[in-house]
């Protein structure tokens, strides 16, 4: 039998068990300073777990390294010095063009063998003197007396058409009478009596209302 006062002091122990918090088996319960070993820490299984899935994982492995880098740094180098070559090169004043002299008389055919070649497309070398070599040669005009003993397929006529009434002129205009004129010199080389002479007003919309 137990006495009044042992009875007593196993209620009070059994009352301060039972008002204490106790650890559970959770997997994330913390360590405890009493759980430890040799003053390392008591792992949780839910640590354990992670340190066992992060022991299983494979190193990473490095890539490759080709070179010791020289080439890339000599090729940076070279493209950064024709970068500042070209910037030098472009701040240069422009190359001032000699003024062209036509040295062919007019009305005469130019002999382009007797002309230095120029670099680039240089128009007031191309296009002197051809204009007033085709007027004397007569190519704008037809010749009606060798058309009429001539055949059909012989003969081509085209009619170029004025610009518009208010004389605005546009692209189409500039198009137009190019694939014309285009279309007349062939049939002038094949041999063909050719005629393009001016016509009437193609588009008289704009004076009517």
């Amino acid at each position: 039998m137990m006495s009044s006062e042992e009875a007593e002091q196993a209620n009070d122990t059994a009352a301060a068990a039972a008002a204490a918090p106790t650890l559970s088996d959770s997997e994330d319960a913390a360590p405890t300073a009493a759980d430890a070993e040799d003053g390392q820490p008591k792992l949780s299984k839910n640590q354990l777990k992670k340190l066992a899935k992060g022991k299983g994982k494979k190193e990473k492995k490095e890539k490759p390294q080709w070179g010791d880098g020289t080439k890339k740094k000599e090729k940076d180098a070279a493209a950064a010095a024709g970068a500042g070559a070209a910037s030098s090169k472009s701040s240069l004043p422009p190359k001032q063009a000699e003024p062209f002299v036509n040295p062919t008389p007019k009305g005469e055919k130019k002999d382009m063998s007797k002309l230095p070649f120029a670099d680039s497309y240089f128009p007031a070398a191309v296009e002197a003197a051809w204009q007033e070599w085709w007027e004397a040669a007569g190519f704008y005009q037809g010749n009606p007396e060798a058309a009429m003993g001539r055949s059909q397929e012989e003969k081509f006529v085209m009619v170029i058409p004025p610009p518009n009434v208010t004389g605005s002129l546009h692209l189409g205009h500039a198009l137009t009478a190019a694939v014309e004129d285009t279309l007349t010199r062939w049939h002038r080389m094949k041999g063909h009596s050719t005629l393009y002479v001016p016509g009437t007003d193609h588009a008289g919309i704009a004076t009517q209302s």
